[in-house]
């Protein structure tokens, strides 16, 4: 019973937080039409007033984010087009790291380094995954199925440490940038700014959610190991 327990609460910490990021975006892409501007325009109209025209604003199919190397916020269709809290809110939390960029932030300096090697270190994982079977069954070496697990722990590793150096970039592109810029420009209704503040929380933590996932896939892989 005291096991099942224990499980209960580590798979509540594991996945707890990104049920709860998922469901504040939702309550808050609602009313559609709740600001007179959709989140690309508040985008370019905050990103032109601190002279940062020549980052672009762009839809994306691959999540909300800022791309430092082609200098480009790409938001999701729905916090593109639409007028919510939630798009507006998102918005100007991709503003604040394109801010960063522009003030060379250490943190998203190091990130995007980080990025940038660990890609490289995943596809070398990728491809041991990808031969070690065959190289199995070629040679009838049975250490080779040690290689792919030790090849599955390098690419699960190198992105739990991506994500965890992600967390300050986060926090600091929602409290210390994008909130004053909301605060400053009087962008947000009265009513919404305690939301607002929900919804900039639930941006940052998105990376939490995806460092625990990390964390637990590369657990399950030391308890492959061990076996």
């Amino acid at each position: 019973m005291a096991y099942l327990f224990v499980i209960a609460i580590i798979l509540a910490l594991v996945f707890g937080p990104g049920i709860w990021v998922r469901r504040v975006l939702e309550k808050y892409s609602q009313p559609a039409d709740r600001y007179a501007g959709s989140g690309a325009s508040l985008a370019r109209h905050l990103l032109d007033k601190h002279g940062l025209q020549s980052v672009v604003v762009e839809p994306t199919e691959t999540g909300d984010h800022y791309d430092p190397i082609a200098k480009a916020i790409r938001l999701t269709q729905d916090n593109h087009d639409g007028c919510s809290l939630t798009a507006i809110t998102v918005a100007a939390h991709e503003v604040g790291h394109a801010l960063q960029d522009q003030t060379s932030y250490p943190p998203l300096k190091w990130r995007t380094r980080l990025v940038g090697a660990t890609r490289r270190i995943e596809k070398i994982g990728a491809g041991l995954l990808v031969i070690s079977p065959f190289m199995g069954l070629l040679t009838r070496v049975p250490a080779l199925g040690l290689l792919t697990i030790l090849a599955g722990m390098l690419i699960l590793g190198t992105s739990a440490i991506v994500h965890f150096v992600t967390l300050p970039t986060e926090f600091d592109a929602s409290f210390n940038r994008a909130l004053p810029m909301l605060d400053e420009y009087k962008i947000l209704k009265s009513s919404d700014r305690p939301h607002a503040r929900r919804l900039l929380t639930a941006a940052a933590l998105t990376y939490v959610s995806a460092s625990l996932m990390s964390l637990l896939n590369i657990a399950r892989w030391i308890a492959i190991l061990r076996r």
